[in-house]
């Protein structure tokens, strides 16, 4: 596991793709347990498992506290780096949907209107280079459901690159990275400030 700072109370490490982020067996967790020689390291945020990148994990109960503390009042910032099939309309722009989620096929989809299970979904975009008929866009969830940006750019036709549930033709490691993270330190105060180029395996940026 690559491990990009470390300190008594967090690490930031990148996880790779196809790794789940909770607590399970062979989660981020238990790895970095294995890896740091620890009994607590503790998720406080989320990736989904085919998404690689940027994670923050706690070393106390008190430190996950202050974490998700700054989660919850919008202080810890997470940005995105993807690459979508075709050019959207808008060069940047929030994108707004209502989102619901079908437990049986594990997936998530853009609902007509209002129910039970449904939730509002935002984020903002910026296309930052357009090549072979791909575009590179950096994202900042605004909000944080679950196959979110997944979801809401195959609803408008521009699937990620390799994401075959949402409607890509081609298959494989989705073109979705967390690039950059930004929070306050829980023990010292500072700002902290992560971030990750375009992974050297995506297409056309590769």
């Amino acid at each position: 596991m690559d491990i990009v700072y470390q300190d008594e109370r967090i690490v930031v490490a990148i996880k790779p793709a196809g790794v789940i982020s909770t607590d399970v067996r062979n989660g981020m967790p238990e790895l970095l347990r294995r890896q740091l020689h620890t009994d607590c390291i503790r998720t406080v945020h989320r990736l989904d498992a085919p998404v690689s990148g940027l994670m923050v994990l706690a070393r106390s109960s008190r430190a996950a506290a202050e974490i998700s503390a700054q989660i919850r009042d919008g202080a810890f910032s997470k940005a995105y780096l993807a690459v979508l099939r075709g050019v959207p309309q808008e060069m940047s722009g929030e994108l707004i949907d209502l989102l619901g989620r079908d437990r049986e096929r594990r997936m998530t989809y853009v609902a007509d209107a209002p129910g039970k299970g449904v939730q509002e979904a935002r984020l903002r975009y910026e296309v930052l280079a357009v090549r072979d008929g791909l575009s590179l866009v950096r994202v900042e969830l605004l909000t944080g459901r679950t196959h979110q940006i997944r979801v809401q750019f195959a609803s408008r036709r521009h699937p990620l690159w390799g994401d075959g549930k949402y409607g890509s033709r081609v298959k494989g490691d989705i073109a979705l990275q967390s690039a950059r993270l930004r929070f306050i330190h829980p023990g010292t105060g500072k700002a902290m400030d992560f971030r990750l180029p375009v992974p050297g395996t995506w297409p056309a940026w590769g």
